[in-house]
């Protein structure tokens, strides 16, 4: 279909109202082990991604929640202790876990926690690059604290009006702005290493 626009001609795909409803958000709640809870929270926040997004997109391929489904067991449900949590999903995801819950006869709750595990890997890697840039920082701060003691020699030897120590006194200046940088995306990663 095209449409007119002042003079300008959009193509369009016909969009749906039964679409449109399943991109509804809805309330669900699973009961779940607290570190699957943590895990999506976690994972979430490092991304930069609301909860409802991560959990529609690990949801949204039915042909792989149903994989996962008939290898998963009932007895898995019994390991942890477990508490309810509300999530916010899409109409579309919450009406695939039922569907399939249903058609493996398996819980609702452990189809979920099979999703949200599926984010281990993630996490994995995401902390072994936290655990890096909080090395790599440090070597940051030395750099810094070298640099600072060369731009002090470059102001003692050719003095203030010198362009060699007005080049050492930005490259500083952009030294501690990227420490500063990399010292919010650590404490961004800080939540990781309590999980």
């Amino acid at each position: 279909m095209n449409i007119k626009i002042d003079e300008i001609t959009v193509k369009t795909e016909y969009i749906s109202f039964d679409e449109l409803r399943n991109k509804q958000s809805v309330r669900a709640t699973f009961k779940l082990p607290e570190e699957i809870i943590d895990l999506l929270g976690v994972i979430a926040g490092q991304l930069g991604i609301k909860q409802k997004s991560l959990l529609d997109k690990l949801i949204e391929d039915t042909s792989l929640l149903e994989e996962l489904a008939q290898k998963a067991t009932q007895a898995a449900e019994n390991k942890a202790t477990r508490r309810q949590k509300t999530f916010v999903i899409s109409k579309c995801s919450l009406q695939s876990i039922n569907d399939i819950a249903k058609k493996q006869h398996i819980s609702r709750d452990i189809l979920v926690e099979i999703s949200i595990r599926r984010l281990l890997p993630i996490i994995e890697t995401e902390l072994e690059k936290h655990i890096s840039r909080k090395n790599i920082l440090e070597e940051m701060r030395s750099y810094l604290m070298h640099g600072e003691n060369l731009r002090k020699k470059a102001y003692k030897l050719l003095g203030k009006d010198d362009v060699l120590y007005d080049l050492l006194e930005k490259q500083q200046n952009l030294a501690q702005k990227n420490i500063s940088t990399v010292d919010s995306i650590i404490k961004k990663g800080m939540p990781m290493e309590d999980w």
